[in-house]
């Protein structure tokens, strides 16, 4: 695949998460899928199938979107910087519905092979997300 479409494939990604279309990830992400972050939460699987388990989790108590702000490729990688926004709709593990709009920033970078996602890395603002979750206190000392 080229460059270009090394990109859309991310985006399509992305785009197809954010309508909720977990089920695509079997044609878009390889079964053997290797995330090299920490799992969101204890207890999910691993390749593929975690993949989904996480973003089923998510989508159905934070629906929302993935707003990516800019793109660069090289070989087979992606680097996405991207905005993420939602409301805290449902409970996620161990953190109780808030009702509250969340938005966290990440950097991910994704490496295609064969036509599909095969390994991903990320760096998110996770302390801003549990602040807005009202898990951790804000720097004035008080919850997001």
């Amino acid at each position: 695949m080229s460059i270009e479409e090394n990109k859309k494939l991310v985006r399509r990604y992305f785009q197809e998460i954010d309508a909720g279309n977990v089920d695509i990830l079997d044609e878009l992400v390889a079964e053997d899928y290797q995330d090299h972050s920490p799992p969101p939460f204890p207890g999910l699987g691993s390749g593929r199938e975690g993949l989904k388990q996480a973003f089923r989790l998510f989508w159905e108590a934070t629906p929302g979107t993935h707003e990516i702000e800019d793109q660069i490729a090289e070989g087979d990688k992606v680097v996405t910087r991207l905005t993420a926004r939602g409301v805290h709709e449902k409970d996620l593990p161990g953190i109780p519905a808030t009702g509250k709009p969340v938005e966290t920033t990440a950097v991910v970078i994704h490496r295609i092979e064969n036509g599909r996602l095969v390994e991903k890395w990320s760096e998110r603002d996770l302390v801003r997300l549990l602040q807005q979750l009202d898990v951790m206190p804000t720097p004035d000392g008080n919850a997001g």
